[in-house]
C-alpha cells in the first residue's frame, strides 16, 4: 500500500494539507495510508520503524528543519518522493540539495498540489519497489529489488535472500507478513507462490508442480491451492503480459 507522510508543525496547516491529501486520493481512487506528524522527531522516529513512499515536508519546524529531516530521509530511502511546503520561497535552492520532487508555497494552491500528487503517485508506483528498506540488527538497510531471488517469513523475521547467496534478516516484525512486503508487489515481478514466501520470477529457472527453482539452485515451494494461479501468473510474466521492470 502506498504511504503518504505529512509533517507541519502549525496544526491548522497540517490539517488543510492532510485533508486535500485525501481529497485527492478519494478523487483518483488511490489506496493509500496518511499519516500526519507534528514534529519532525516523531516522523523521523516513524522512519526507522515503516517505509514512506511520499512524505510532504513543512521546511521550517523546531528542533530539526525541514531540509534536515530530509536528508536523513534520503539517507534511508533513496527513492522517496520528497514535496517541500513553505512560506519562504529563498529556502528552495538549498532544499533541492535533497532532491525533492517539487517545492510549494503557502498557503497551498489546491490544483498545484494535486498536480504534484499526480506526479508523486506516478513516481512511487512506478519505482516504488527499486528498493526496500528493512530493519535489522545492524540498523537500517535499503535493499534493491533486482539483487532479491526470495523473500521467506518464519519466527515472526524476514528472511531476504540474493543473488550469489547472500542473505539479511530482518528484527522482528510487528506488521503481519503479508502488510510487511506489500510494497514489493507494486513490482509486477514479485510474486507470492505460498504464505511464507515471495519470489522474484525474473531469477526463476524452473517452476514445476512442487516450486520454483531460483538461480543458485535455490527452491521455494508452491502451496497446492494456489499452483495454477501461480503458474499462469509465471507465465504471463515471461510472455511479457505482465510489465517488467
Amino acid at each position: 500500500m502506498l504511504k503518504i507522510a505529512i509533517c507541519d508543525d502549525t496544526p491548522q496547516e497540517l490539517r488543510n494539507v492532510s485533508d486535500l491529501t485525501n481529497e485527492y486520493l478519494l478523487i483518483n481512487n488511490i489506496v493509500a495510508e496518511v499519516r500526519q506528524f507534528e514534529h519532525p522527531n516523531a516522523l523521523s522516529l516513524s522512519c526507522e520503524r515503516e517505509m514512506y513512499h511520499i512524505f510532504l515536508l513543512d521546511m521550517v519546524m523546531p528542533g530539526v528543519s525541514g531540509l534536515e529531516l530530509g536528508r536523513k530521509i534520503r539517507r534511508q530511502n533513496t527513492d522517496a518522493q520528497i514535496v517541500y511546503i513553505s512560506t519562504e520561497p529563498g529556502f528552495a535552492l538549498d532544499a533541492y540539495a535533497v532532491n525533492p520532487l517539487h517545492y510549494l508555497l503557502k498557503p497551498v494552491d489546491k490544483s498545484a498540489l494535486f498536480d504534484v500528487l499526480d506526479k508523486a503517485v506516478q513516481k512511487a508506483n512506478s519505482g516504488a519497489a527499486s528498493s526496500v528498506t528493512v530493519k535489522t540488527h545492524e540498523g537500517l538497510q535499503t535493499i534493491s529489488a533486482d539483487t532479491i531471488l526470495c523473500v521467506e517469513y518464519k519466527k515472526h523475521k524476514v528472511l531476504y535472500t540474493f543473488v550469489g547467496g547472500n542473505t539479511v534478516e530482518t528484527m522482528s516484525i510487528t506488521e503481519s507478513f503479508s502488510e510487511h512486503i506489500a510494497p514489493l508487489f507494486l513490482d509486477k515481478r514479485f510474486i507470492s507462490p505460498h504464505a511464507s514466501f515471495v519470489v522474484n520470477m525474473c531469477h526463476v529457472t524452473q517452476l514445476d508442480k512442487t516450486g520454483f527453482t531460483l538461480k543458485g539452485n535455490i527452491f521455494v515451494p508452491v502451496s497446492s491451492k494456489q499452483y495454477s494461479a501461480v503458474r499462469n501468473a509465471y507465465i504471463n510474466y515471461r510472455l511479457g503480459k505482465v510489465p517488467s521492470k
